[in-house]
């Protein structure tokens, strides 16, 4: 097995591990925006391949411009190819433009596994990533060379986020 499948394998051990261990937090009612994904819905079937497919590209370079596995991604070239291989969806190719589908803007207590999740460093959006949960997501930074799994607790990542968006609903 490859150093690259390994490191998948891990994680997603890792992810299905740390949810089975831990207590759920709730969000408060005014926080939830739509309801929680229920196993074997079109949805959640959706949001699980997506996760899938995004935790799978871990370890990708990162490459500007780029949104295939073979040339690299930059995040919104690894979001749009995960969202159409994974699920069939159709995202714009930009982050801005991406964080313009839908219309409900989601705070970081109510986002759920598949939600899109946006940054910003001045006014406009800049980057974009995967919400898995737990806090944590997946996307392809500038820096740091490959495709990676990031806490949204991170100082610059929760500095810099602005909302999520639901791709789903």
């Amino acid at each position: 097995m490859t150093a690259p499948a390994r490191l998948v394998l891990l994680l997603l051990c890792s992810l299905l591990l740390a949810a089975c261990g831990s207590t759920p937090r709730r969000p408060s009612p005014s926080a939830r925006t739509s309801p929680p994904l229920v196993a074997g819905t079109p949805r959640a079937n959706a949001a699980n391949a997506v996760l899938f497919r995004a935790i799978a590209l871990v370890g990708t370079p990162y490459r500007y411009g780029g949104n295939t596995p073979e040339g690299g991604f930059d995040c919104s070239g690894l979001v749009g190819y995960v969202f159409r291989d994974a699920a069939g969806v159709g995202l714009p190719r930009t982050s801005a433009q991406m964080s313009e589908v839908g219309r409900r803007k989601l705070a970081v207590d109510a986002l759920q596994a598949g939600d899109l999740v946006f940054f910003a460093e001045k006014r406009d959006v800049s980057h974009v990533g995967i919400y898995v949960g737990e806090r944590r997501f997946v996307h392809a930074p500038n820096r740091g060379g490959t495709v990676r799994l990031d806490s949204l607790d991170g100082a610059w990542w929760r500095d810099h986020f602005v909302y999520g968006k639901r791709a789903f609903d």
